[in-house]
């Protein structure tokens, strides 16, 4: 999708006129700042914070974003959305200004849903082999020439990076289920690599509570969309 395009799905959806400059708490991450490489190249401002530079920011401010290198309020100024990773705490001073002055707050996998809402969404879910398996999905469609948008948790090697945006309706996405928050998205085929108990924080140490998010990951397929399971895994 291309600025042109943008312009075209904001006159399509009158209310995505009001986003405009898009922060990232925490877009250091591979996860996170994949997404904010997408919307920058869509036209979004973007800003972000995090504790250190890496290649990732190095890669964002290349593409004109703002990072800061520090968690303060003054850092949400003017900010239309504020995306947060699951690795910062709801006492962030940024989250806290956020609040305070009422800029929505959203999971970085609710704005992968946004992404994903007006594509062909391909999510990659599972314990083990869902980075390896996203990268070469994404991979596979780019050498038949379909040029997808794609978003990983590490890197496409094939590529070069974690995040590109393509210009077909494509798009392939690790799904994380450490949060539970891969439920947001709504995709029209979905791929399960394995179910293992892992971060069972989340699913208060039931295993059984963990399946049934799969479960209901799965049941967020349109009738007419694809399952496809590892049929090697007990589970």
């Amino acid at each position: 999708m291309n600025t042109q395009d943008l312009a075209k799905l904001r006159s399509i959806v009158p209310e995505m006129r009001r986003v405009r400059h898009i922060h990232f708490v925490g877009i250091g991450g591979a996860g996170m700042g994949g997404i904010a490489e997408v919307l920058a190249n869509e036209g979004y401002q973007i800003s972000g914070s995090d504790l250190a530079p890496n290649p990732v920011t190095q890669q964002l401010s290349q593409l004109g974003a703002t990072i800061y290198f520090n968690h303060r309020p003054e850092n949400v100024r003017d900010a239309s959305v504020v995306v947060v990773s699951s690795a910062i705490s709801a006492d962030n001073p940024e989250i806290v200004a956020a609040h305070e002055a009422r800029i929505p707050v959203i999971r970085r996998a609710e704005m992968l849903a946004e992404l994903m809402r007006f594509r062909h969404g391909i999510a990659i879910a599972g314990t083990h082999g869902k980075t390896t398996t996203t990268a070469m999905v994404s991979s596979i469609y780019a050498e038949a020439g379909l040029d997808p948008t794609f978003v990983n948790g590490g890197l496409v090697k094939a590529a070069g990076v974690h995040a590109r945006l393509g210009h077909s309706r494509y798009l392939i996405a690790e799904a994380d289920e450490s949060d539970a928050s891969f439920l947001h998205l709504q995709p029209m085929v979905a791929i399960v690599t394995n179910i293992e108990a892992d971060h069972m924080d989340t699913y208060h140490g039931d295993f059984e509570n963990l399946k049934q998010t799969f479960i209901n990951f799965l049941h967020n397929l349109p009738f007419y969309g694809r399952a496809v399971m590892c049929v090697d895994d007990p589970v």
